[in-house]
């Protein structure tokens, strides 16, 4: 019976449901606090912590996932396997059951076997698996064998990949170089049918298995001496790709030909009626996983860029656009497959469906920017393959498209071994080493409180109800350096066990403020958070402070009531333009600070005065109505299914903090707030522009802010007022005369100018001489505006079919030369040979191209030889 991607998926949780494990879904593409990867790539991830602290009390004991996880470097870098191989993903769902101390290898073994085997479940035959084991874990090999009768000629032991490296194995698994580890079982699958009765198998054979399912031993703790001990917990960690799981429950032979990446193939394949055939395969194939990244991974606010995980992104669509250039498929395509991408991932989460035009827009704007660059690099590139004799491209080469180009490095990779030739990785790196060596030149260092990663020392944030706090120090940061005491005029970071500080987050900033006693005052200049650690960073401008003292920890109050404020203010923002430009609006980002608002949202379409203003006028009703503004506790699958707003790029804990204002917003956030929309006072937005392709930025200013800007508005008024000689009643009668006047000024000047181009014109008809069947004219005119020698210029261009017109105009004590030659006439003598040999007689500089050319000179007693010289030439050459 033929089961869905999506009834597999469900049946593998549905399965472990039924076992007592908790249903946890799936965590952020973004890991949350764990700056060791970019992108969650394993359905550990979210519960790294758990396992590194084997005594921390989590509230479930076992738990299933079904994880999105994306694959793109450092370790786990499956991106330029992608496409010629049929299992690989870059973007991929990864299936898993965990056990923090409750079951370990058994009964783990005992789930699987009975998910993959049992008719009520997968119902695949028991005869085409095929077990791996770490070569000591002897009660891992009994179970398979004596347990669940797995023949011995089926069971692999695995051993190290060096005699002297013990642990250094397939089937051992770490977590890092130290910390949790353990060994692993695998689990492999032929899709052939398989005769019971073969003793041996042979490599032609064993090739034809390949993994389906990892589980993951977690029995040891490594130390950093190299030495290992047992865990006083023994977990358990499993993975099963369902990509792979589907293939083989679909019976197809690669994971590209299961429903899921059916449907995207055949959306790609009408786009341009491509046919499908062995030389298109790859190419399809590689586009149908792409944009799946694509989706996921802008969804979550990801946007390409040059760095990080914007830098991954760009690279995904680049590669995609590159084989739909291979595919022939010449412009902006990829945005077209994204409804195709939400009906096969049966996407139904409100907040992904609204982004969908979101999405698009960044696909598309990045496409065709990467049109141009793909054409002509592709272009150079190719010229560069054909100079190749070694068989090794030039890394200079490789640089220059990288760097000129913006063309990425995987695919000049990729082009080159399509045409067996390898590129020069060796000679790209120098070039790239020099290249941020000059960067680094000229930056000035900076320090990182980010470098403080293994602080394991907590803050207690108190400031939600209290601006001041008695405090303790609980360490002090120099220069990079933890110390005991912080002298006068000394700049570093202090941290305390509690704090009224809070820290710069969600958009808003850091308080400032000062921490004290009798010995000294530390001024906090900002107030930032890692992890669960609060730095405070500022300078000591009195005496000094001591590690382990007592402090009143006291922020600037006035400041931080300002920004409480435009935070509020943020949140009534958002509601506002949600509800006068539509529910697809997503905030994409924002700025809180005491002086100022910075929202950035996503939309599809310009706003006019008139809709900013009914937003500004929305925003002072929520204001006047004087709501008070409440917070709340909720379980964040509440807050999910009442619709709370929340962003999609961030990782919230179970329990979630709302911020509600009446029925007007609703929103997850963590930073303060004024008690009442009153409070605010006054709202004024003060720009509002594009930052990019539908994305829009709006600047806003509130309370005396607001209110002094407007001051300063009828300020200006007044002035302008006072210098027209009217009031600001009939301000706008008294412009459009000024402008009518100033337009019938314009005409009067444009038809002067007429006359006198007219008269210069029949002027210089008469100085003409014929050489042959060419009009030549050279001559100087004095004091010209340079718009009126261009317009001579063209109108004695217009009279002659052939001709070389070089006219000098001396004005201020400089000449100014230009020569015109008719297209005919170029041919025999361009107009940038002209003005090169005119400019080097009067020690002159220019240029131009062959019908036109320009250049300047102050040697002006020069010019009368240089055009008798340049007449001779020209004769000369006629």
């Amino acid at each position: 019976m033929y089961q869905s991607t999506k009834i597999i998926r469900q049946r593998f949780i549905n399965f472990f449901h039924e076992k007592k494990h908790k249903i946890i879904k799936s965590s952020s593409l973004i890991p949350i606090n764990d700056q060791s990867i970019l992108f969650t790539n394993a359905g550990m991830n979210q519960f790294k912590n758990i396992f590194l602290d084997t005594n921390q009390n989590y509230k479930y004991s076992k738990v299933v996932t079904n994880q999105y996880c994306l694959r793109t470097g450092g370790k786990h870098n499956d991106l330029e396997t992608v496409g010629y191989s049929i299992r690989h993903h870059t973007f991929f769902e990864m299936l898993g059951n965990f056990s923090f101390g409750d079951y370990f290898k058994k009964q783990a073994i005992l789930y699987a076997w009975e998910l993959l085997t049992s008719k009520k479940w997968f119902a695949l035959p028991k005869e085409r698996f095929l077990i791996t084991v770490y070569k000591t874990d002897e009660e891992t090999y009994e179970i398979w064998k004596n347990v669940i009768g797995i023949p011995e000629n089926r069971i692999i032991s695995i051993g190290d990949k060096c005699h002297n490296s013990p642990y250094i194995s397939d089937n051992f698994w770490y977590m890092g170089e130290s910390g949790p580890c353990g060994p692993c079982t695998e689990i492999f699958y032929n899709q052939d049918s398989i005769n019971p009765s073969t003793m041996t198998l042979s490599d032609d054979q064993i090739k034809k298995y390949f993994e389906v399912w990892n589980i993951v031993f977690m029995q040891f703790d490594k130390k950093k001496d190299g030495s290992f001990c047992m865990l006083p917990k023994p977990s358990i960690d499993t993975g099963m790709g369902l990509e792979r799981i589907a293939s083989i429950i679909q019976n197809v032979s690669s994971n590209y030909e299961i429903d899921i990446f059916k449907e995207l193939i055949q959306k790609i394949e009408k786009i341009n009626r491509i046919k499908h055939n062995l030389k298109n395969n790859i190419s399809l194939r590689i586009i149908a996983d792409h944009i799946r990244a694509c989706y996921f991974m802008i969804s979550e606010n990801i946007i390409p860029s040059n760095e990080g995980r914007g830098y991954v992104l760009r690279r995904i669509i680049r590669r995609a656009s590159r084989h739909g250039y291979l595919l022939g498929i010449k412009h902006a395509f990829l945005y077209q497959l994204i409804n195709s991408v939400i009906c096969a991932m049966n996407i139904t989460d409100n907040y992904l469906i609204q982004k969908t035009e979101y999405i698009k827009s960044i696909l598309m704007q990045e496409e065709v920017k990467f049109n141009y660059t793909l054409e002509n690099g592709l272009k150079l590139l190719n010229t560069e393959i054909k100079k190749v004799h070694n068989g090794i491209i030039d890394g200079e080469v490789i640089f220059y498209l990288y760097d000129t180009f913006g063309f990425p490095v995987d695919l000049t990779k990729e082009v080159c071994i399509e045409h067996n030739i390898k590129i020069d990785e060796i000679g790209f790196k120098h070039a790239m080493d020099q290249q941020k060596k000059r960067s680094r030149d000229t930056k000035v260092f900076n320090s990182n409180y980010k470098h403080f990663n293994s602080i394991d020392q907590k803050t207690i944030f108190m400031g939600y109800t209290l601006n001041q706090t008695k405090s303790t120090i609980i360490n002090i940061i120099i220069n990079n350096q933890f110390k005991d005491t912080m002298m006068l005029g000394e700049k570093g970071i202090i941290l305390l066990d509690k704090t009224p500080f809070y820290p710069e987050s969600g958009g808003q900033i850091g308080d400032i403020g000062h921490i004290y006693n009798d010995t000294g005052t530390f001024t906090v200049e900002n107030t930032k958070k890692n992890n669960d650690t609060i730095f405070h960073i500022g300078t000591i401008t009195s005496g000094y402070l001591t590690k382990t003292h007592d402090v009143t920890a006291n922020i600037d109050s006035k400041i931080r009531t300002y920004i409480e404020k435009n935070h509020s203010a943020t949140h009534l923002l958002n509601s506002a333009l949600r509800k006068i430009l539509g529910n697809h609006i997503y905030q994409n980002g924002s700025l809180v600070k005491s002086d100022l608002i910075r929202f950035d949202f996503f939309h599809n379409q310009p706003m006019t005065l008139l809709i900013v203003q009914n937003i500004e006028q929305l925003v002072n009703k929520y204001i006047f109505q004087n709501n008070s503004i409440k917070t709340k506790q909720i379980s964040l699958e509440d807050a999910k299914n009442k619709n709370i707003t929340r962003l999609l790029n961030k990782t919230y804990h179970d329990n979630v903090r709302v911020i509600c204002i009446d029925k007007h917003s609703q929103e997850l956030c963590g930073g303060t707030h004024t008690k009442k929309t009153g409070n605010i006072g006054l709202f004024k937005i003060i720009t509002q522009r594009s930052i990019a392709s539908n994305m829009y930025r709006i600047e806003a200013v509130t309370g005396e802010i607001a209110l002094k800007l407007i001051h300063e508005q009828e300020n200006n008024i007044q002035k302008i007022c006072s210098l027209l000689k009217t009031n600001k009643y009939i301000l706008n009668d008294s412009i459009k005369k000024i402008i009518s006047h100033n337009n019938h000024l314009k005409k009067e000047l444009n038809e002067l100018q007429d006359k006198e181009v007219l008269h210069n014109v029949n002027l210089l008809i008469k100085q003409t001489k014929q050489i042959k069947h060419v009009t030549l004219l050279i001559n100087t005119l004095k004091d010209k505006n340079i718009k009126i020698i261009h317009l001579i210029i063209n109108e004695l261009i217009n009279k002659f079919q052939h001709s070389i017109i070089i006219l000098a105009n001396i004005l201020h004590n400089k000449v100014t030369i230009i020569v015109r030659i008719t297209k005919h006439v170029s041919k025999l003598i361009k107009a940038n040979e002209l003005i090169k040999i005119i400019l080097n007689d009067i020690n002159g500089k220019g240029g131009g191209n062959e019908s036109m050319a320009e250049g300047g000179s102050t040697y002006l007693q020069k010019l009368p030889k240089a055009f008798k010289n340049i007449e001779l030439w020209i004769n000369s050459i006629l």
